[in-house]
């Protein structure tokens, strides 16, 4: 598989890849970008969503056209720790004591409802998201480079589930929203199912491969060539602090929040084909970078108000520099 050596290159990869996984996920194209900006970024996403919309098979398209290794876990209410990193068992052959490696031990891990699963449980992917690393008896593993993890949880069926500690939250750089798809899309979809051209099965055989892990680790390195001006930071950085005294919140973003929009407006930036951010890249990513991070008051709450509103009235105060 050929790498990127320029931003040129970079954005053009970024490109196919782009192009090939929306051949599978019809009608998708804004979930496609977002949860490709946060793979060359280096980050997590948690999709949320209702049943049907083709979260596992995001997952899975993405493990074909970038050649990477994919595990799935159904998140229960019965679900140890241990369930997801593995444990130590005891071999009576050897009459040692071994290593079971759990699904996390991949490179694109999906934790589907992961609000289904206790604390505890969830916790265990706390070390596996921050640290890349698995912890079983003291003992710590190293995972591969490129690592993701996407959690999809769903926003209508809340019984029995348990919400995700703010702690975890912040450490997904993305939460992405998906929705169904509109009239000409699933007229698309459905016309392509009935001829054949597609199954309507989580198929992705048609696929081909558009680069491998050493080729999103060469995108990634490239990001960091792109530029970003003081100015443009400032107004990233304007935006996260605005978070934490706005009307209708009650708790604003972390500093983490600051560098993951950074993070990925340079990504939007190489894959718009460009070497610099624009005030326009800081907007374009602010929404999935802080929906999650942020609480709404009890008034807004009790109002009808949203995050997508709060944050629509904020971006619209918060002044933007000139380009």
């Amino acid at each position: 598989m050929s790498q990127p050596n320029t931003l040129q290159e970079a954005a053009a990869l970024a490109s196919d890849i782009e192009q090939r996984l929306n051949q599978a996920l019809i009608g998708q194209q804004q979930v496609v970008r977002e949860v490709l900006i946060a793979l060359i970024a280096g980050g997590h996403v948690l999709i949320e969503g209702v049943p049907g919309l083709g979260k596992t098979l995001l997952v899975r398209s993405l493990g074909k056209v970038l050649e990477l290794d994919f595990n799935r876990i159904q998140f229960t209410p019965d679900l140890m720790p241990t369930d997801v990193t593995g444990h130590a068992m005891y071999d009576q052959k050897t009459e040692q004591f071994r290593i079971r490696r759990g699904p996390a031990f991949t490179q694109l891990l999906l934790a589907d409802e992961i609000n289904r699963a206790p604390a505890k449980t969830q916790a265990a992917l706390l070390e596996v998201m921050q640290e890349r690393q698995i912890t079983i008896e003291g003992k710590a593993f190293s995972l591969d480079e490129p690592y993701m993890v996407l959690a999809t949880q769903n926003p209508l069926d809340q019984e029995g589930t348990y919400p995700l500690p703010e702690a975890e939250l912040d450490r997904f750089l993305f939460k992405v929203m998906i929705d169904y798809p509109d009239h000409n899309d699933e007229t698309t979809l459905v016309n392509m199912v009935l001829d054949g051209t597609i199954r309507a099965s989580l198929d992705v055989d048609s696929l081909t491969p558009a680069t491998d892990g050493a080729g999103l680790l060469a995108m990634r390195k490239l990001c960091d060539s792109v530029l970003i001006d003081a100015e443009v930071l400032d107004y990233a950085l304007r935006i996260v602090r605005t978070t934490r005294d706005f009307s209708g919140l009650s708790h604003g973003a972390s500093p983490r929040a600051s560098i993951a929009l950074a993070r990925a407006a340079r990504v939007q930036a190489l894959v718009e084909g460009r070497d610099f951010v624009t005030p326009d890249d800081i907007q374009q990513v602010a929404r999935p970078v802080l929906r999650h991070r942020i609480q709404l008051s009890a008034d807004a709450e009790i109002e009808g108000q949203t995050p997508e509103t709060v944050l629509g009235r904020l971006l619209e105060q918060v002044e933007a520099p000139r380009q």
